[in-house]
């Protein structure tokens, strides 16, 4: 059996790429943008990447084309896997059929945290001896990648809203059919494909209709768009999660201290672990609980989930730290709306004491390409002591008021080089600076960690 994949180097189709490896298939796969941590993570597995959508890539034909949701009528491949009539079929689906038909499925959904959250029930049930599967967009640092087919029951998967392809345009995670299944948050984004917050509720009740009535959905009670969308019908168990100590809510955190790395954890009205942890930010707390109760449905006491917590390591792209280097430290975070730059930012702060936080960002994903969140964006930024803001032509909003929002402290830069010179010319000891982006933003990160080394080892001859 071989299959190609067309969009190989996205974070879930890539996933995908990586179980059907494990699984016997014979993989290779075409895409346009190829950039780490997905092109190292293929490439280690041995999976064949070719770079474009040259039909050529179909040759000699695989018994299967998997076809990644970034495609649409008039790629080169697209048009040539229609014209030949070779069997396609959408990621969800291939995982559905595959992967997910024989597990006991543990789905993560939400606006915001899905990857953090997902990550952390796999981690639990790994520490609890399950040995699960997981299919995550990105990669947690405790297993280093960000798929596998695990040898135990459960199988925990990023439960994403998008749309499955350009021949199917239900949410990806209708396919999943959850037996346990996490709604962290809702709010309006994809306006690329969404029109409104209700477009995106509907898709989300549609999602809660796949639960079974023995199943059980755990709903942050912090979020009154998720209470609409329960409101809307649902016939499944229900457990809540909140950061309110007034709330009714089932899982709650109490005593939140040091910035989030500390806080108890409450179930039923009751104290049951103290959580000692690396994670920052109130979101990472809520992420922990919704995490939490869902590994307790599979059988993981409060207790044993509360100690898996002190161990895991994080994520790779949710602000990962570099260095310091030469007393400046580096974070790479996967940033795509202002509510996740806010609450990243916040966390930032805690971290960083007395010392400043300059922010490098990218509004690369299409809303906010398209400026939807244009006007979140400088309240988002409000806790950064220096602000560079990307831009390109093209856009339709201007990042030029958006920067002067921000009281002189952000400036709007459209040149690597530039971006660079002046980071490393206002950067000091002491300082954070964090580069948001959910794509590759021409490799900055890397290239400044470069020059500060670079910087140290010419001050040190």
């Amino acid at each position: 059996m071989k299959i190609h994949i067309l969009g190989i180097c996205g974070t879930f189709m890539g996933g995908v790429a990586v179980l059907a490896r494990e699984a016997g298939v014979e993989v290779s796969g075409s895409d346009a943008n190829v950039y780490p941590p997905m092109s190292e993570q293929l490439e280690a597995q041995g999976i064949e990447l070719r770079e474009g959508y040259d039909p050529a890539h179909l040759e000699p034909p695989p018994n299967q084309v998997v076809i990644g949701n970034a495609l649409s009528r008039g790629n080169p491949c697209v048009e040539a896997v229609l014209d030949s009539g070779m069997p396609y079929t959408s990621g969800p689906q291939w995982l559905a059929d595959n992967i997910l038909a024989r597990r006991r499925v543990l789905a993560v959904a939400g606006t915001h945290g899905k990857t953090t959250t997902a990550s952390l029930l796999a981690w639990i049930l790994e520490r609890a001896g399950r040995g699960p599967g997981f299919l995550i967009g990105g990669v947690p640092q405790d297993f280093g990648i960000s798929a596998r087919t695990g040898e135990g029951p459960d199988f925990v998967v990023e439960a994403d809203e998008y749309d499955t392809a350009f021949f199917d345009k239900r949410s990806k995670f209708v396919h999943y059919r959850p037996r346990i299944a996490v709604l962290n948050n809702l709010e309006f984004d994809h306006a690329d494909i969404f029109p409104d917050l209700a477009a995106i509720k509907r898709q989300f009740h549609h999602l809660v209709r796949t639960v079974p009535g023995r199943g059980l959905i755990v709903v942050n009670r912090d979020d009154p768009v998720l209470a609409q969308v329960l409101e809307m019908g649902c016939w499944s168990r229900v457990q809540g999660f909140s950061l309110d100590p007034d709330s009714s809510a089932e899982w709650r955190a109490e005593q939140i201290a040091e910035g989030g790395r500390r806080f108890h954890l409450v179930h039923l009205d009751r104290a049951v672990a103290r959580v000692n942890w690396p994670l920052a930010g109130r979101h990472n707390v809520a992420n922990a609980l919704a995490a939490v109760a869902a590994a307790a449905e599979a059988g993981i006491s409060p207790e044993e989930a509360a100690g898996a917590l002190g161990d895991f390591g994080g994520v790779r792209r949710r602000l990962e730290r570099y260095g310091p280097f030469d007393g400046i430290t580096v974070y790479d975070d996967f940033a795509h709306h202002p509510t996740e730059i806010h609450a990243t930012l916040e966390a930032l702060r805690e971290l960083a004491g007395t010392g400043r936080v300059l922010v490098a960002l990218e509004p690369r994903s299409n809303s906010m390409r398209a400026g939807v969140h244009a006007d979140g964006l400088a309240p988002a930024l409000a806790r950064a002591d220096a602000v560079w803001l990307w831009s390109e032509p093209g856009w339709n909003w201007d990042p030029v008021a958006v920067a002067r929002q921000l009281s002189g402290r952000a400036r709007t830069v459209g040149d690597a080089g530039r971006l660079l010179e002046e980071l490393e010319a206002e950067a000091r000891p002491g300082d954070h600076v964090v580069f948001m982006s959910n794509g590759a933003f021409g490799g900055v990160r890397a290239r400044f960690v470069g020059r500060l080394g670079a910087r140290k080892a010419s001050r040190e001859k």
